[in-house]
């Protein structure tokens, strides 16, 4: 007897698109049939309507909680339950933000003791390198976090120091044999010291401050410095579609490198973006019309593998609206809630179908992150979905947004795609019942 069998005349799973039946147990997905005829017995069954189509719950690699330690930013119950009404089942919480950062066995178990009673969605940790911390990483590793995340610039704040192309190297080696992944903020330190500052309310001043040039040569950096060492690296929040090229030749050549971009990249323009608009500030920027669409195209031909958030929010004070000063306002865009519409809404419009979304935000970022039993509608996997309604049109009201704060630059927009219902391994997710699990790599 199963516990949950799930009836879904249209769904997105392991062999392709069509009508399934998901057979739920113990949290796990043990039976899959192609025909909605088929018998299935269960305890429970969900039948859904001809208007949605079930996926498999998305996987987002990239979020800042920040607790503890600036939990008025945000925190595990808020950011987990926004993801959980996004359609995503599982996360993994960036290192820095929070206070301590997780550099070191220490933090990553105070964070562990703080999210463990309040996550409404699975919940994973990446580690920190930074410099002075080399003989941490191996600690960290085998206290189970997903890999290290690492900055080539200021990082914003003082607690999370950069690394040198010398120390990067050093750490490059030292997790090399351990086969852990190094996910890498690339922007150049010197080419981002040499640009412009951007001071005041100009978008046009700002995005001159964080040039491409200098993600271009981060990136060329970070490659280089990949293959000399045979380590696997990740570059986070891919902006500069000049990029691409290096990544693919990269790749061709062995380098062991994956790449993110995330749903802003994919919506906005630089040329659309008013001046004095801060809600739209992240680092790397928002560049141009036409960079978003070479954006597009990356993930179209593969070179990008997953769309995940940079969910970073804030307080709205630091956003600075008071004076609309990019130079001085906290860059982050809070997102985790609202990803999956607004990447299907541009992936529609250009021709894509769910399929493609599914590999960018489910199936790639679990691939990435070694989560197996994650991101897939499969034997074996856990029974993590969502309920999808692709036709559904609606308006971003930020008042219905339940991270901390209902800062957006997406307030209003129109867009394609509503969650209706959320599964944490066959239970439907409640805002009321925190019952995700802190994930640790290979396991829970």
């Amino acid at each position: 007897m199963l516990d949950l069998v799930i009836r879904a005349p249209r769904a997105v799973f392991e062999f392709g698109e069509g009508p399934c039946i998901v057979g739920i147990r113990d949290g796990r997905i043990v039976a899959l049939e192609r025909s909605l005829e088929a018998p299935m017995e269960a305890a429970a069954e969900e039948v859904l309507g001809d208007d949605v189509v079930l996926l498999p719950g998305l996987v987002d690699t990239h979020v800042h909680v920040n607790e503890p330690g600036r939990t008025e930013w945000e925190g595990f119950a808020t950011a987990t339950r926004a993801a959980a009404a996004g359609g995503v089942t599982t996360l993994i919480d960036m290192p820095l933000n929070c206070v301590p950062p997780t550099t070191d066995v220490a933090a990553l178990q105070l964070k562990r003791e703080v999210a463990r009673e309040q996550v409404f969605v699975d919940v994973g940790f990446w580690g920190g390198a930074v410099p002075g911390n080399l003989g941490s990483l191996r600690p960290l590793h085998d206290a189970g976090v997903f890999g290290f995340k690492c900055f080539l610039l200021h990082s914003g704040v003082d607690e999370f120091g950069y690394l040198t192309p010398g120390e990067l190297a050093a750490a490059l080696a030292e997790i090399r044999d351990m086969d852990a992944l190094m996910v890498v903020h690339a922007e150049d330190c010197d080419a981002i010291a040499h640009a412009p500052q951007a001071v005041g309310p100009s978008y046009r001043d700002f995005l001159a401050s964080r040039p491409r040039g200098a993600e271009n040569l981060a990136i060329a950096q970070v490659i280089e410095l990949a293959r000399r060492t045979g380590a696997r690296v990740h570059v986070l929040h891919l902006s500069s579609s000049d990029a691409l090229p290096l990544i693919a030749s990269a790749r061709r050549d062995g380098v062991r490198i994956t790449v993110e971009t995330c749903p802003h990249y994919l919506t906005f323009a630089a040329e659309e973006v008013p001046d004095g608009a801060t809600q739209y500030k992240c680092c790397p920027p928002i560049r141009e019309a036409s960079n978003r669409e070479l954006l597009w195209q990356g993930l179209a031909d593969g070179v990008v593998d997953c769309v995940v958030s940079d969910h970073s929010p804030c307080t709205p004070q630091l956003k600075r609206f008071d004076t609309g000063d990019f130079g001085a306002a906290w860059g982050g865009i809070s997102s985790v809630q609202l990803g999956l519409p607004v990447v299907w809404s541009g992936a529609r419009a250009r021709g894509l179908g769910l399929t493609d979304v599914v590999r960018w935000m489910a199936s790639a970022p679990a691939r990435a992150a070694g989560l197996e039993r994650k991101g897939r509608i499969a034997v074996g996997c856990d029974a993590d979905l969502c309920a999808f309604a692709p036709d559904e049109e609606a308006a971003v009201d930020p008042a219905r947004l339940l991270h901390r704060h209902p800062v957006t630059p997406y307030a209003g927009r129109a867009l394609t795609g509503v969650v209706r219902a959320t599964w944490l391994r066959g239970v439907l997710v409640s805002v009321d019942s925190p019952r995700g699990q802190l994930l640790v790599r290979g396991g829970a």
